[in-house]
């Protein structure tokens, strides 16, 4: 990727318990590099494709349910499994579709999306529950990483997620 400009997006929602993961792990990194802009994607949808304009390249974090694995557990995608599923409508668009159409209209050269599965969101809860805390120090360092590879040349980076969603290294 080189050295271009990378954004951190967080999604979620804080008023929603476990659902505010998203949003926790970008407050972790605000500020650690100067090329890199950590912003609250809010709880995703179309609105993200703007946020990612202009930048070489994009995380996007935020909560999970039903993947199938632990409570925590953390999850990459460089092409997330729902685009493999279409939305039905607009309002249906997730943060994996959004990801996939960024890039395909060319708002962006590379979007790695994170989750971490949360379990269950409660409404009108802050509370996080400590496998979602720990899985939220897990994603910035899954993070940190992705930050460390993007700026070697491609053919010297590691894979970072297999087929199906299988978390990361």
């Amino acid at each position: 990727m080189g050295r271009g400009r990378i954004v951190i997006i967080g999604c979620g929602n804080p008023l929603m318990g476990n659902d505010g993961a998203g949003l926790a792990v970008v407050r972790l990194l605000e500020g650690r590099y100067p090329d890199v802009d950590c912003i609250d994607g809010g709880t995703g949808g179309l609105g993200l494709i703007p946020l990612m304009e202009g930048y070489e390249g994009a995380v996007i974090v935020d909560a999970m349910v039903g993947s199938g694995g632990h409570i925590g557990d953390v999850f990459m995608f460089e092409t997330p499994p729902s685009w493999d599923r279409p939305a039905c409508a607009l309002q249906d668009i997730g943060v994996g579709e959004v990801a996939v159409m960024a890039r395909e209209l060319g708002y962006i050269e590379e979007v790695i999306v994170v989750g971490i599965e949360v379990g269950e969101v409660r409404a009108f809860s802050r509370e996080i529950d400590p496998a979602v805390e720990e899985g939220i120090r897990s994603a910035r360092e899954h993070i940190l990483k992705i930050l460390q590879d993007w700026r070697r040349p491609p053919s010297e980076r590691p894979p970072r997620s297999r087929p199906g969603g299988d978390p990361g290294p």
